[in-house]
């Protein structure tokens, strides 16, 4: 109910008007049964755009921590993210993969439409990376087809690490359905599913007009996050060595006028003190200046 509720009153509306968000092949979608809709990730809006253009519901799997907030801002959280038709997956209990598929079979299960990014995360950069072979498991066990959704310019609008998102046009790009029912009981062999998946992956591109990369998206982020500790290590130790130096020329600087003021200080306790009397000069106590005083320069001889 809450789902309706957000998308036909709360959000939608609103979306609907900000973002005005345009929709191909949505007649490909079944108006009835179990299906999947593997797609693109390139923002953290795909699973609100690709809700918000579909007639029929849609579930996605998300991660546990967004249902496992304390306080009024984690209780808000999950009611978004159970609102928008995501559940949570449990990561504890095994490896993500796993459970995003038992969660997956359990939805379709039901006759329902169930979303997955076969990627399993968002691009770091805008390509299309290698999908991971659990969408082909769930269309094999569940014996459903598999439709391949291309989001577009989401990542545009909301690019990652971006709360607020920019106003502009998004699109969803939806392709024919994909029976691979020829492969039905095998879906333990790991050549089929790579094979399987890796025709999907190759739909996505298609629709999505993305380049293809074929290593894992999560692969590339470790190596980012590893460049971007490494960078940040080296700055923090460049940061401490200039600092380091700074203080030794501070104090270098401190230590040569110390002694110039000392040299200064010295220099004038050894000149010889004169004194003045009445604004003329007075010959040194020695006797052996010579100079008269004022009076005396000008005067003449006494005569005999």
């Amino acid at each position: 109910m809450f789902y309706w509720v957000l998308k036909k009153v709360v959000l939608g509306p609103l979306l609907n008007l900000l973002f005005r968000p345009w929709v191909e092949g949505d007649k490909h979608v079944p108006r009835s049964g179990g299906a999947i809709l593997a797609s693109n990730h390139l923002s953290f809006s795909d699973s609100i755009f690709l809700p918000l253009v579909l007639e029929r519901r849609i579930t996605f799997p998300a991660k546990m921590e967004y249902f496992t907030g304390t306080g009024v801002k984690g209780r808000l959280t999950a009611a978004f993210f159970r609102g928008v038709g995501q559940i949570p997956i449990d990561r504890s209990g095994g490896s993500a993969s796993e459970a995003a598929i038992q969660a997956g079979l359990r939805v379709l299960g039901r006759g329902e439409l169930f979303g997955i990014y076969p990627e399993g995360t968002r691009s770091p950069d805008g390509r299309l990376y290698k999908g991971k072979t659990g969408v082909a498991r769930m269309a094999l066990e569940a014996k459903v087809p598999v439709l391949p959704v291309a989001m577009i310019d989401t990542d545009k609008a909301q690019p990652t690490g971006t709360v607020i998102p920019k106003i502009m046009r998004v699109g969803v790009r939806i392709g024919r359905p994909m029976d691979f029912s020829r492969y039905e009981g095998m879906e333990d062999d790991r050549f089929i599913l790579r094979s399987i998946t890796d025709e999907v992956m190759y739909e996505l591109m298609l629709l999505s007009g993305q380049e293809y990369v074929d290593v894992y998206a999560s692969s590339v982020k470790d190596r980012f996050t590893a460049r971007a500790k490494e960078i940040g290590s080296g700055a923090a130790a460049l940061a401490h060595h200039l600092q380091e130096e700074a203080a030794a020329r501070i104090e270098r600087v401190q230590q040569r006028r110390a002694a110039s003021e000392a040299a200064a200080a010295e220099s004038a306790a050894d000149e010889p003190a004169s004194t003045a009397v009445d604004g003329e000069a007075v010959a040194s106590p020695s006797g052996s200046d010579s100079r008269l005083t004022g009076a005396g320069r000008d005067s003449k001889p006494a005569s005999a």
